[in-house]
């Protein structure tokens, strides 16, 4: 008799357990947003925060390529000769990693979709992954206006030696020119200039802007007001998270 009560309460224990985590839903998050809107540095900070791998697009094909694994050789071939990497080997990649067992629970997204057609593709890999998972997908736009980017990126310094990023706006260096971390000389980017400012801008709008109006249509879309410090930034994008 105590044997089957006590087999009841390790079944309704177990129920329990299963239920609670089928109310666990798994997150993807990706950020949209043009060049210096600050996703980089929300990235870093929600990764940590949520306990989610930050799947950042660049660092991973060049691990492939340095791994020397097949999609590494043939991506080499194409960055060797000044190519851009088909979008279909780069999806090939980005899938294989958010296949990973510790994306289980969520990611964040960084770099990745940046065309209409990596978006589709984004979305079959998802499919593909996740199949009957329950899923809470979010494309988080950091809204902000360009004469303040422009600003931000004349103000750009980063430290030669650690590359920690500075800004003489709003994120100076306690000592001119002098990383606080390392010491490392701060230097500005050749490309950080308001022509290659302007040019970098209108190429997002041209290419990536169209993804703003995707996303919002297939009512996934959170916008977040991104001009204020690191931390208003950051308290404004718990807010859309745990919404």
């Amino acid at each position: 008799m105590n044997e089957t009560k006590n087999i009841d309460v390790v079944n309704m224990v177990n129920s329990y357990i299963n239920e609670g985590k089928s109310e666990i839903m798994k997150k993807e998050l990706i950020f949209l947003g043009p060049p210096a809107c600050g996703k980089g540095t929300q990235t870093a900070k929600l990764a940590e925060y949520l306990g989610f791998p930050h799947v950042d697009t660049g660092s991973l094909l060049r691990a492939e390529i340095k791994s020397g694994s097949p999609d590494g050789l043939v991506a080499k071939s194409f960055i060797d000769k000044g190519n851009l990497v088909p979008v279909e080997l780069v999806s090939n990649i980005i899938k294989n990693r958010l296949a990973q067992t510790d994306c289980n629970d969520g990611y964040i997204l960084d770099g990745f979709p940046r065309s209409l057609e990596q978006a589709e593709q984004l979305t079959r890999i998802n499919d593909e992954i996740n199949g009957d998972t329950a899923v809470n997908f979010m494309a988080i736009y950091f809204d902000i206006d360009t004469d303040v980017l422009v600003e931000r990126i004349v103000n750009r310094r980063s430290c030669s030696k650690c590359g920690e990023i500075y800004n003489l706006a709003f994120k100076a260096p306690h000592k001119e020119g002098v990383c606080d971390k390392c010491g490392g000389e701060l230097v500005q980017r050749k490309d950080d200039t308001r022509e290659i400012a302007q040019s970098r801008f209108d190429t997002y709008f041209h290419e990536t802007a169209p993804l703003i109006d995707y996303y919002k249509n297939k009512g996934v879309l959170k916008s977040i007001d991104a001009n204020g410090s690191i931390d208003e930034v950051w308290e404004r994008l718990l807010r859309v998270i745990n919404d």
